[in-house]
């Protein structure tokens, strides 16, 4: 694998193809996110891997929200359009980090969530290079915050943090490179 071009291949999938991907493709994503590094080696991150029924499940907890927060006159930005594209694809990994472990002081939780926060995202970045590399496509998806209670309830896991998901499936297109800004624009040189 080149990780240089997976990167720069690597899209935001929102339409599927149905096919199911074979468990064991979910499963080796899984295990490139698990391969993350995480500060202090605390890998905070927790996943449930939803497939078939349960994936479907969570897209229609999505949509069911979004018509709800609608009709109250919430703002529910891209919830409903993600719930719809979640529906043709093949499985979504749900992402939590744990509370933090009794060691940590109570007045450091905050600065533990911060450093652990960071380090699931690497977890997550590893899941979407490990996708393009299996010839899958990927979401990751923020959207399940709007309906993080519910989700925590479900699968219970309460005392956690929910993070966000990330659905997979056979990419049914093939968006091109998004604009990104001048070099120059982002990055200060110093010598």
């Amino acid at each position: 694998m080149n990780t240089l071009q997976a990167i720069a291949d690597r899209r935001s999938i929102r339409k599927f193809d149905p096919r199911p991907v074979p468990h064991e493709l979910v499963e080796r994503v899984i295990v490139a996110a698990h391969q993350a590094p995480s500060a202090k080696n605390g890998q905070p991150w927790r996943f449930v891997a939803l497939e078939g029924e349960q994936h479907l499940k969570l897209a229609h907890l999505m949509r069911d929200r979004a018509v709800a927060l609608k009709a109250a006159g919430e703002e529910i930005g891209s919830l409903a359009w993600t719930a719809h594209a979640m529906e043709n694809a093949s499985a979504t990994v749900v992402v939590f980090h744990r509370p933090p472990p009794a060691e940590v002081p109570a007045q450091f939780h905050d600065d533990w969530q911060f450093v652990m926060l960071q380090s699931t995202g690497a977890a997550i970045q590893n899941m979407l290079l490990a996708a393009q590399e299996l010839g899958l496509g990927s979401l990751w998806i923020c959207d399940i915050l709007y309906c993080a209670d519910e989700v925590k309830e479900w699968l219970g896991k309460g005392d956690h943090t929910l993070i966000a998901c990330v659905t997979l499936g056979y990419p049914a297109e093939a968006p091109a490179a998004r604009p990104r800004l001048p070099l120059d624009q982002v990055v200060e040189w110093r010598s």
